[in-house]
């Protein structure tokens, strides 16, 4: 979305600085605090292996709630999907997450569906981490227009061509689902 016109992007956390990622290998830096941002045009939740410990955060999963309130959209990538259902966002919704937890969700009251993409209202759930890009430009194609989702598409050069068609439980070669649930 960064490259959409008009679009800023704002990486927020509990403070403004550095937050390191599960493994404490890579850090980026948040711009502002939950505080500082109150009430987002769209919030994005990444998922992932800290998704665990986040769900214990009463302070982010308190702003997803809050920060839902005005948004035009609410969304996730893979395991964030949690996070929104933590928040009480998923009551009754269709949502998406990772195949290997989808039918978690239902914990938090939602519909699991096995989409790359759903959306329910103004909450959208992205499966995995690749789909997170087609969300993007789901989301762009709406915001502004297919032609403003398509150059942004044009300029990450999303243009999947995937070696391998292992990319889903269901067109995985036989046996590869459990070897791949072993990594995580």
């Amino acid at each position: 979305m960064a490259f959409a016109p008009g679009c800023t992007v704002t990486f927020v956390a509990a403070e403004p600085g550095p937050v390191l990622d599960d493994r404490g290998t890579l850090s980026l830096a948040a711009t502002a605090s939950y505080a500082d941002l109150p009430d987002p045009d769209v919030v994005i939740v990444p998922g992932g292996p800290g998704t665990g410990d986040a769900l214990s955060d009463p302070d982010l999963v308190g702003w997803i709630a809050r920060a839902h309130e005005h948004t035009r959209w609410t969304t996730s990538v893979c395991s964030g999907s949690f996070l929104l259902g933590k928040a009480g966002l998923l009551g009754g919704r269709r949502a998406t997450s990772h195949w290997a937890i989808l039918d978690q969700l239902a914990k938090f009251g939602a519909q699991p569906v096995s989409e790359r993409v759903v959306t329910d209202g103004r909450i959208v759930t992205a499966a995995g981490v690749s789909s997170g890009i087609d969300m993007a430009l789901a989301l762009l194609a709406r915001a502004f227009d297919e032609t403003t989702a398509q150059a942004v598409q044009l300029v990450i050069e999303y243009d999947p061509q995937p070696p391998f068609d292992a990319g889903s439980p269901k067109t995985a070669p036989a046996g590869l689902a459990e070897r791949a649930l072993s990594l995580l």
